[in-house]
């Protein structure tokens, strides 16, 4: 009955298109008046307040901001000039370039849109001068953009870890193999859709001089990554603190190195990052909320029961739990779902041995699949609204992208070594 009135009422306020996070909390609410017997409405105000009295949940809005300045700081055009002057010569190489950048990009931001809207607007117009068809272009940075999150840090991996006791820093390192792994698929099939259209290179020669003057161009951008994660895993700060250390670096950068960063954009940034946050704290504080209704009536352990009892092959669980999880991420928010779904899920694959960080980037990574897939698919929107394009047009241009990600997710699912590899080398 509770399971029936919180996800009842909570699609049912999906279809009457209330946001996603008031949703969760008026289906917490329903839960409380009609089926939580004594519990308080107070209950629902509590937990949206220590939900969020998090340290660990602090390195969201800081990263959310450090992506931001250092967008509008220049560095992402800097990153592409990188990625071109490697990738730039081969067939279909722009393409490869947008993939690869969206790699260095996800590397700094941890957002899979503000990857979109960063490298679109310079990539896109790049590949349409060059010949591209602008369904393919927009179709691409729409898909490649799900980079972001996957390619640590990652703003995702943060609430995956909040939602299941994970270590942050280990599913940073989780991601390192992952993240390449789909970004080589994405790169494989744009050499392939180029050698059938005809898309050529640039038609310059690959020079060792030319990257090494871009990689000096962009080395403060480049410099972002290692600032990170190094600090993380060589103890000089959290991850929390990271993201901290990371807005300060692209303000720095971006406003007295690179001196692109005015007082205009920075005030944009501001604004754009708070009202993202805003939401996200919304999303987070009922999504944990709903969690913990879910563990008061011992869902997550009936669902465990139901599926060892179906079947106790872990192959098959595995493949239940993507398949079930390509549904979710179709009509659902990313860091709503994992809120909600990775404590229930990890019960179930804890059960047949799964590591908590093999999980971790499964879940990541099918889940940020539907950044790109309709209905709910911010990507496409984002970029629909960065290029004109239609929105229908453009789902007849993903679906090559969306199998290539099917294909990298099948083999991370099933070759958990691609995942734990890194973070095993940290361990000894």
């Amino acid at each position: 009955m509770a399971a029936q009135i919180l996800f009842g009422g909570f699609f049912l306020f999906l279809l009457l298109n209330v946001p996603i996070g008031i949703a969760i909390g008026l289906a917490v609410l329903l839960y409380i008046f009609f089926g939580g017997g004594s519990m308080p409405v107070v209950f629902l105000v509590q937990n949206l307040f220590t939900s969020c009295d998090s340290f660990p949940l602090m390195a969201i809005p800081f990263f959310i901001l450090a992506g931001a300045l250092m967008e509008g700081g220049g560095l992402s055009r800097r990153l592409v000039m990188v990625a071109d002057s490697l990738l730039g010569h081969i067939t279909g190489g722009l393409a490869m370039v947008t993939v690869l950048t969206c790699m260095f990009f996800g590397a700094i931001s941890g957002s899979s849109p503000a990857t979109v809207a960063a490298i679109g607007s310079i990539m896109v117009p790049a590949m349409i001068e060059k010949g591209y068809s602008k369904k393919f272009a927009v179709s691409l940075i729409a898909v490649a953009g799900v980079l972001g999150v996957i390619i640590p840090p990652s703003i995702p991996m943060i609430v995956y870890s909040i939602a299941t006791g994970a270590s942050i820093g280990t599913m940073f390192l989780g991601g390192f193999i992952p993240g390449a792994v789909c970004g080589g698929m994405l790169m494989i099939l744009c050499y392939f859709i180029a050698k059938k259209n005809g898309y050529s290179g640039s038609g310059k020669k690959f020079s060792l001089r030319a990257v090494g003057r871009s990689i000096n161009e962009a080395k403060w951008a480049l410099f972002v990554p290692v600032v990170i994660l190094g600090g993380i895993y060589g103890g000089i700060f959290t991850p929390t603190e990271a993201a901290v250390v990371a807005v300060f670096y692209g303000l720095i950068v971006g406003k007295f190195i690179y001196k692109e960063l005015t007082l205009e954009r920075i005030k944009n940034n501001l604004v754009d990052s708070a009202l993202m946050v805003g939401t996200i704290l919304i999303i987070l504080g009922t999504g944990t909320t709903f969690g913990k209704v879910l563990n008061i009536e011992q869902i997550p352990a009936m669902i465990v029961e139901w599926l060892t009892n179906f079947t106790t092959n872990k192959f098959v669980i595995l493949l239940m739990i993507n398949l079930l999880l390509l549904a979710v991420g179709c009509v659902m928010e990313t860091l709503s779902a994992i809120l909600i779904l990775a404590p229930i899920l990890f019960a179930v694959v804890k059960h047949f041995g799964v590591d908590i960080i093999h999980f971790g980037l499964i879940l990541v990574t099918n889940l940020t699949i539907g950044f790109a897939t309709p209905p709910v698919g911010v990507n496409l929107f984002v970029a629909c609204g960065l290029t004109g394009m239609k929105f229908d047009e453009l789902m007849k241009g993903v679906w090559p992208f969306i199998a290539a990600m099917l294909v990298a997710l099948i083999l991370i699912t099933y070759i958990p070594e691609l995942t734990l590899f890194i973070p095993s080398l940290f361990a000894r």
